[in-house]
């Protein structure tokens, strides 16, 4: 039989689609759970379902691939699980804007309509960047592709939350939270990125009761004074010390608010007087709980002013309530002076709208029974950082740990699997299935954080919490390689999630990517509209050459400028292993190459391939 002799020219275009395709008809990706070879798994990073091909992906998961197909070069039974993640947040943000586009607002809508909304948005666009990491010629075991909100995955996150509620670690609070108000959600710390903004910094006059002097307190956001129920003094601060105890009268409402005395209190900085409104502040929130003072909610969901303020403020944007309160605290004569003040605002990622802190009731899962282990598998070595400069920024956010708020206000997520009663709101159910009266309960609204799903994703992949033979065959996994962004998000709780529900580290190494960025030192963002489509670098360059130039240009965890000529370079030396191959085959025997049955010769690796 004759070896098909190869073109002249190197046309990736034709060749790649038609080798991918031969894979997959051979069945090359599927891991097998009756081998006796040694097993090697990851699990891939799972994209969004709203998100298509970045040259990220592109790095990380050129980076797995090489990974797996070296495994199976060494013989090894290997498993590489595909899947998309359903995005809580950016989903349903992206199912709003196509509702508007068609003239339809949500809050039109039933939670049942919505989600099949969604679910219908999904199933139309939820695969493409699948179908990209196809092109990409990622060797996964498609067979195996999960969703984490496809019904075993939802099994696998309702069980976790019913254990972590039954041994304690779960509960109801009231209490600060990042508040978007463009979703109308609470978002994590980490979900929130701040930006230097150029503002003012106004200084107001407070009158103190039955006397005609008066305090004066500084303040970027005059809006929240309509929310003042104190205003706080170093103790040792002798200026003030005679005054703790009397009150002021909070302009424009008319309210009398005490004066405290609060080590808090910076006397150096201001005036060293500070107002204070705990229900819009975190520092002002501990100092409201020290103090037993009261606590005043002035902001609707959507950050406009709700009922608890004068009625002239009351469903004004936080922007015109701001103008309002200046130009009257200026009519009053209550300005003492305005300066220009630059300072770090808080941001919504996914929003882009400036956070508010808001009083709410969330869930929370109480970090630091979960930490403690997650700290130790990391600093001893059993898990391994690549580069291990990344331990240190691992082991500064597990050491000043917080509980994390599980509950996000959404209807696209995993609801979170309470039950209130309907005569009794304080009566609650909590199980995987659910109470066997459901006509008598009503399930908590809330749906759980992204994250709080994602973070089973190395075993709830293989349908945990039943055992089975892909779960023993392929977990715990070998690498994980993803990028040093999602270290506190995913990392940490994926490592919390192997030890708390498996006993096992999830992974034995974390590779953590470059960050690639333009010419100009910026991240590649969609929203910037910085990042090069790889898919038309595939047409231009092929396919190989794109995973070349990545892997040359991205050296470990350093962050690194996008550059075409290291495209250049990978497709002129493909073109050369293309011309080196032709050249063999040209100039060998041709029975040489049909007749040799090399699984009948013993070779080492390199011999062999």
């Amino acid at each position: 039989m004759s070896t098909p002799k190869l073109d002249k020219t190197y046309n990736w275009n034709k060749l790649e689609e038609r080798w991918y395709q031969h894979w997959l008809d051979s069945n090359y990706f599927q891991g097998k759970t009756d081998s006796k070879e040694e097993s090697y798994s990851i699990v891939i990073p799972p994209p969004n379902v709203t998100g298509i091909l970045t040259m990220g992906h592109v790095l990380n998961n050129t980076i797995q691939d090489v990974l797996i197909r070296k495994a199976r070069m060494e013989g090894k039974n290997v498993c590489w699980i595909p899947g998309t993640d359903h995005a809580s947040i950016a989903t349903e943000s992206k199912v709003v804007q196509d509702l508007e586009e068609k003239g339809i607002k949500k809050d039109t809508l039933s939670r049942e309509e919505f989600l099949k909304y969604a679910w219908d948005w999904k199933e139309k666009y939820g695969d493409i960047i699948i179908n990209q990491l196809k092109k990409l010629g990622c060797s996964c075991d498609w067979d195996k592709q999960r969703f984490t909100m496809d019904k075993n995955y939802s099994r696998a996150v309702t069980t976790a939350f019913v254990k972590l509620y039954e041994e304690g670690l779960i509960y109801r609070g009231h209490r600060l939270v990042n508040w978007c108000p463009q979703s109308k959600s609470a978002i994590s710390d980490e979900e929130v990125i701040h930006k230097e903004k150029d503002g003012k910094l106004w200084y107001f006059q407070y009158p103190i009761k039955e006397t005609e002097d008066y305090l004066i307190v500084a303040t970027t956001r005059p809006e929240t004074m309509l929310g003042d129920t104190a205003v706080a003094v170093h103790p040792k601060d002798d200026r003030y010390s005679k005054l703790v105890g009397k009150t002021v009268i909070l302009p424009l409402v008319g309210r009398e608010i005490p004066i405290i005395a609060d080590d808090y209190v910076d006397p150096e900085f201001g005036t060293g007087c500070i107002k204070v409104t705990p229900a819009h502040d975190r520092n002002d929130f501990s100092i409201g709980k020290r103090h037993d003072l009261e606590f005043i909610n002035i902001m609707n969901e959507d950050a406009s002013m709700n009922s608890e303020v004068p009625n002239k403020y009351q469903n004004m944007t936080r922007e015109s309530a701001r103008k309002a309160v200046v130009s009257d605290m200026n009519s009053e004569n209550r300005i003492d002076k305005i300066e220009d003040y630059t300072h770090n605002i808080g941001y919504s990622e996914r929003g882009n709208v400036p956070i508010e802190f808001y009083l709410s009731d969330q869930w929370y899962l109480k970090m630091e029974e979960l930490a403690k282990p997650a700290l130790e598998v990391v600093n001893s070595g059993e898990i391994k950082f690549y580069p291990n400069h990344w331990v240190k920024t691992y082991n500064h956010w597990i050491n000043n740990i917080n509980d994390w708020c599980i509950s996000r206000q959404l209807w696209w997520g995993h609801q979170i699997p309470v039950w209130y009663h309907n005569d009794d709101s304080k009566k609650i159910h909590v199980s995987v299935d659910g109470p066997e009266d459901p006509e008598n309960w009503m399930q908590d609204d809330d749906v759980l954080d992204t994250w709080a799903s994602s973070w089973l994703w190395p075993f709830a992949v293989h349908n945990w919490p039943d055992e089975n033979d892909d779960l023993n065959s392929f977990y715990p996994t070998n690498e994980l390689v993803t990028g040093p962004d999602i270290i506190f998000f995913w990392v940490a709780r994926m490592i919390m999630a192997g030890h708390r529900f498996t006993g096992k580290n999830p992974f034995k190494n974390v590779y953590f990517t470059s960050i690639l960025r333009d010419e100009t030192g910026k991240k590649f963002s969609k929203s910037l509209g910085n990042s090069p489509d790889p898919l038309e670098l595939f047409k231009e360059y092929g396919t190989d050459a794109v995973r070349f130039g990545a892997m040359l240009m991205a050296p470990q965890g350093l962050d690194v400028l996008f550059s075409n000529s290291r495209l250049e370079i990978g497709r002129n030396f493909m073109n050369k292993l293309w011309n080196a191959s032709r050249f063999v085959q040209m100039n060998i025997d041709e029975e040489l190459i049909s007749t040799v049955d090399l699984s009948k010769i013993e070779l080492d690796i390199p011999e062999r391939w």
